[in-house]
């Protein structure tokens, strides 16, 4: 068995190609090998290619959440901090600038540059992750390749964002073109933190924009070392600017600054909502990818080994910190017993620890906030008369690690299998009859993905086309790829993340009309 921290922090010592200042180079020196990782005490802001203090000085604590002990200091922005970024990022987007007249075939070179620079540096990425978000490193590490995949898709169509020409009644030329909008705000959440970065920002920069980002304060440290990346990559300054810091403050300011002309946000749905209101005044254009109660329709025709194995994954991956992840189980009733059985043998077999240990197939929730809130679900799940089956309990005392949890006997009336849970806990319900399950399904606020598990294709595309779900998954779960498009229905948001169809969020579509000349006047 494998120790991931030996393997790779032992190897880092310092990029060495960044020329921005002592705290960049900090920001990835790890010191002694076999010892824990170190960053630097503190880490700045990154406005306009450089790494500033906070205008009100203010730092924010950083923690491991799988040993509970402290990273480092993080300079805390708010709302001057916000202004200050903006104004870079609005300079940067000026008509003769240079990122506003760069071929967008350049614009696609150094996205592809950063995607390399991803990949070559991929084991540093992925180990901040991991110290960040308290998941396992070979998690992280798929993250973060993940990620670069992003960068260099979203780099070929840079040059490929197309209008069309149209056939208007008169003596007219028509044609449209796709225009890039202007500064755009990134809301990310600490779940996945580098892929939601590489999600609002390739698209955003490949269609021209300029961005300021706000990543979570519980997981600041990739986005800020995807900063000195693009600097690497010879981003113009200003194009991008980070700005780790609170929603109340960072995040509410981006939301509802006059200078800000999109805003993309990974969040909960009740977050959203004081967002779209920060925006109204300012009519910014959205893209809401929001939370999900996700349900999977298990037929008695099924490989009923891999649907419990992909409905597993898809809720206990990630520690269930996944907003698409399966929660809502509606098994049959010719097979529920045997299903969950296996379902359970699942959870009992899932290897929980140290994110560093190479057969940890999952680590630490976010936080003890999260943790607590997850056993409060679990506990009403007790209450209400759902059947533990297993789980429920916390793991050890220090870090936040949590037994992956499985109900039987749940009703649609129970908190469990109404409200997102957002923790590693599988729900199972019963269901004798499709139109019955499907009204079932669809009966609650969320709707970003679900899926079905049958060999019956008629029941499949039945199942499919009628399930509220911004994704519909057939015999699998939990599947995302870089070239198809993402976004929910419902609570769950709207606007779409991925595969081309995320260029038009990042885009304003402009209609030139021309009055041809008439031979006969």
């Amino acid at each position: 068995m494998h120790d991931y921290k030996n393997k790779y922090l032992q190897i880092i010592t310092h990029l060495g190609v960044f020329t921005l200042g002592d705290k960049v180079y900090k920001l990835v020196c790890f010191i002694k090998e076999g010892q824990k990782a170190l960053l630097a005490d503190y880490i700045t802001l990154f406005i306009n290619n450089q790494w500033v203090d906070s205008k009100s000085g203010k730092t924010f604590e950083n923690f491991n959440p799988a040993t509970e002990e402290k990273i480092c200091d993080i300079a805390e922005a708010d709302a001057e901090d916000v202004n200050e970024a903006v104004k870079s990022a609005a300079a940067a987007f000026k008509r003769n600038s240079k990122w506003r007249t760069m071929d967008a075939s350049a614009r696609g070179k150094i996205l592809i540059r950063v995607g390399e620079i991803m990949m070559e540096q991929k084991h540093i990425i992925s180990s901040l992750e991991t110290l960040d978000a308290g998941k396992p490193y070979a998690d992280s590490l798929g993250d973060v390749e993940h990620a670069a995949d992003v960068f260099k898709y979203y780099a070929g169509l840079a040059d490929k964002s197309l209008g069309k020409t149209l056939s208007p009644d008169g003596q007219y030329f028509a044609y449209t073109r796709q225009e890039p909008i202007g500064v755009c705000g990134g809301i990310i959440p600490w779940n996945y933190p580098i892929s939601l970065f590489a999600w609002k920002v390739a698209p955003a920069l490949a269609s021209g924009n300029v961005c300021v980002i706000k990543p979570s304060e519980l997981t600041p440290l990739t986005a800020l070392h995807m900063a000195a990346i693009f600097s690497e990559a010879e981003l113009p300054a200003g194009v991008l600017n980070v700005l780790p810091g609170y929603g109340a403050t960072a995040g509410a300011t981006l939301a509802s600054h006059p200078g800000v002309r999109k805003i993309a946000f990974t969040g909960s749905t009740a977050t959203a909502r004081k967002i779209i209101a920060l925006t109204a005044n300012n009519l910014a254009k959205l893209t809401m990818e929001l939370g999900g109660k996700s349900p999977a329709v298990i037929l008695p025709d099924c490989d009923l080994d891999q649907a419990a194995l992909y409905c597993h994954s898809a809720i206990m991956t990630n520690c269930g910190q996944n907003c698409c992840g399966i929660s809502r189980n509606y098994v049959h009733a010719d097979v529920y017993d045997e299903y969950v059985a296996k379902a359970v043998a699942c959870a009992q077999n899932r290897v929980v620890g140290d994110p560093w240990k190479e057969d940890s197939e999952s680590g630490s929730v976010i936080s003890e906030v999260q943790m607590n809130k997850i056993l409060g679900y679990i506990e009403s799940g007790k209450r209400e008369g759902a059947k533990l089956e297993c789980g429920g309990e916390r793991i050890g005392s220090k870090g936040w690690f949590l037994q992956p949890t499985v109900f039987s006997n749940v009703t649609d009336e129970m908190t469990i299998a109404k409200e997102e849970i957002f923790g590693p806990v599988q729900s199972i319900l019963k269901f004798t009859d499709i139109e019955d399950v499907l009204d079932r399904c669809n009966d609650n606020e969320y709707g970003l993905a679900a899926a079905c598990f049958t060999k019956d294709v008629d029941k499949a595309m039945y199942l499919s086309h009628n399930l509220k779900g911004g994704i519909t998954w057939v015999n699998c779960a939990d599947i995302l790829t870089t070239q198809t498009p993402f976004g929910g229905f419902k609570g769950s948001g709207y606007g779409k993340e991925l595969g081309e169809d995320a260029m038009k969020e990042y885009c304003e579509m402009k209609t030139v009309l021309m009055k041809m000349s008439n031979k006969n006047s």
